[in-house]
């Protein structure tokens, strides 16, 4: 018995994968007070926005996001620790996925960019985990905007109220709760698991 959820639409960083960026960016931004000012900073980036919505390449990105964030490093230091944000995969993720295919339609949605998902793939190869993938930079679309929680659940063909969508940012959690969406927030799989005992899903 599901209890009404049809589908698990999941978040990839810091829910399935370890990823490190945020205390980097911290280090290099000390006005920064703390990760969450840093992640409302980082998802409201016209630079950020417009590499992980496939709108611009990763040089463009890394000048970009060097001048917005005013970073003590050049383009090329830069991207090669970005590319190593994502640190490695949860030693569970996979066997979690398995473990609740079988009962719902999977899908991940993720604010990610060709350089990331390239590992993904080629590392891991997490895609095959999922009944449908969403990568932001493919469908130029990105988390919170309401338009891309509605374009995964079209493509999915699920309403709203019948999707449970996991995601370790609080921001995005309260903008898919906004469209009826049935939202928690989970840091790594076992935050995940915890999510599922509550309502009655495991």
């Amino acid at each position: 018995m599901n209890r009404g959820i049809d589908a698990l639409l999941f978040d990839l960083g810091g829910v399935l994968i370890e990823v490190v960026g945020a205390e980097r960016m911290l280090q290099w931004c000390p006005a920064l007070p703390d990760i969450e000012t840093l992640w409302r900073q980082w998802l409201a980036s016209p630079s950020v926005r417009a590499y992980e919505s496939g709108k611009a390449t990763r040089g463009q990105f890394a000048d970009a996001v060097i001048a917005e964030f005013a970073l003590p490093v050049g383009a090329d230091d830069f991207l090669a620790e970005f590319a190593w944000w994502p640190r490695r995969l949860h030693d569970d993720a996979t066997s979690l996925l398995e473990s609740l295919r079988p009962r719902f339609k999977l899908a991940s949605l993720s604010n990610t960019n060709e350089l990331h998902w390239e590992r993904f793939t080629r590392d891991w190869n997490l895609p095959a985990y999922f009944d449908a993938n969403f990568p932001s930079y493919a469908v130029g679309r990105l988390k919170p905007d309401a338009d891309y929680f509605e374009h995964v659940l079209d493509s999915i063909r699920v309403e709203p109220s019948r999707a449970l969508f996991l995601d370790d940012n609080t921001v995005n959690v309260a903008a898919a709760a906004k469209l009826g969406i049935v939202s928690r927030q989970a840091i790594g799989p076992a935050g995940v698991r915890s999510v599922l005992d509550e309502l009655g899903l495991a």
